[in-house]
């Protein structure tokens, strides 16, 4: 059985292909009721509002990928925000389906 790191990955925390393919930007949203709302210093530096004044995880650079993550992709990363990151990120299931298409569409091997 194989086992997945997410230290040494990060695939899961940029914008995935399709969303790109289709200008989608607004990312992981941080909705009522999340803890880090309670957090003015991180939601100014981790955080933007879209059209509907949703907030949503910022998106950085050309991979796209969240804001909150420091580290080379595919290498070691690790998440600012862990503890507190919204219940979107935490979906994504370490091998699961979507995990293994985002680390195909980042080249990142299993």
């Amino acid at each position: 059985m194989e086992t997945f790191d997410c230290q040494t990955c990060g695939a899961c925390c940029c914008n995935p292909d399709e969303n790109r393919a289709e200008g989608f930007r607004d990312y992981v949203e941080v909705a009522r009721g999340e803890p880090l709302l309670k957090r003015r210093d991180l939601l100014r530096r981790y955080t933007v509002q879209n059209q509907q004044a949703e907030l949503h995880l910022k998106l950085t650079g050309a991979e796209e990928r969240c804001a909150a993550l420091q580290g080379p992709l595919g290498e070691r990363v690790s998440c600012t925000i862990y503890e507190l990151r919204p219940a979107g990120c935490r979906k994504v299931e370490a091998g699961g389906k979507r995990c293994l298409q985002y680390r195909r569409e980042r080249g990142i091997q299993s």
